[in-house]
């Protein structure tokens, strides 16, 4: 359209009698009216910010951000950055329902049995728990061992309406010793070490590091799991 600022032209929203908007852009000798539009179509929400460690430690060090640890209680326990948060994203699955304790008996056979992690489930007051500590303006680095549930939980967060969230690629396991002060027996990027992988080296670890990736996958993110599965051909 001739004569529109290529620049920054303004965006109005005019009320009507239906309790819509109208969408009013402002140029260089007019205005033109557009469609009605619902007045959330103007919501801007904040995108999630990856980093790496080195990364993390400026965000932490220099502009104020808080480090919140959603791993379980297990790996929390082994190794954590000082000072840091904890709100667990999964928690322990206790229950003894039948499909309950048939999921518990393969999980202790595979990432158990490799990692020593225990059997865990979602963690259904994860968000209550966060909104009772930290404000939605609070700004957040969201740690866990591989990445993978500091990136789901950053999901929640972002819907719950925080605005300044970021995780660590990869998670803890790419941390470096000495770039976090950290609390444990173990250094932070060691933390989801335990049970086999800890005395049958590369091999195990390399199949542990596997399994427990495709479980939390699968936990995570199970509509995608189903979609692949079925790429799977049947014999």
């Amino acid at each position: 359209m001739a004569g529109i600022s290529c620049y920054s032209p303004s965006l109005l929203s005019s009320r009507s009698n239906l309790g819509s908007s109208l969408l009013v852009v402002k140029y260089r000798g007019g205005i033109v009216i557009g469609k009605p539009l619902r007045r959330r179509a103007f919501e801007i929400k904040a995108e999630v910010e990856f980093v790496n460690a080195d990364e993390a430690k400026k965000l932490v060090a220099v502009e104020g951000y808080t480090v919140l640890d959603v791993r379980d209680k297990t790996q929390f326990e082994r190794a954590h950055i000082k000072n840091c948060y904890h709100v667990p994203l999964f928690i322990e699955n206790t229950d003894n329902d039948l499909g309950t304790i048939i999921k518990r008996q393969l999980h202790n056979n595979f990432s158990g049995l490799f990692y020593g992690l225990p059997f865990t489930k979602p963690n259904p007051e994860f968000v209550q728990s966060v909104k009772s500590q930290f404000s939605p303006e609070s700004k957040l680095l969201l740690v866990c061992q591989e990445g993978l549930r500091s990136a789901a939980a950053a999901q929640r967060l972002d819907e719950a309406g925080y605005e300044n969230i970021a995780c660590i690629t990869s998670g803890l396991q790419t941390v470096k010793p000495g770039t976090f002060d950290s609390v444990g027996s173990k250094e932070l990027q060691d933390a989801g070490k335990a049970g086999l992988v800890t005395i049958q080296g590369k091999i195990s670890a390399v199949l542990g590091t596997v399994l427990i990736c495709a479980l939390l996958f699968i936990t995570l993110f199970p509509d995608q799991a189903e979609q692949i599965l079925a790429l799977v051909p049947s014999s």
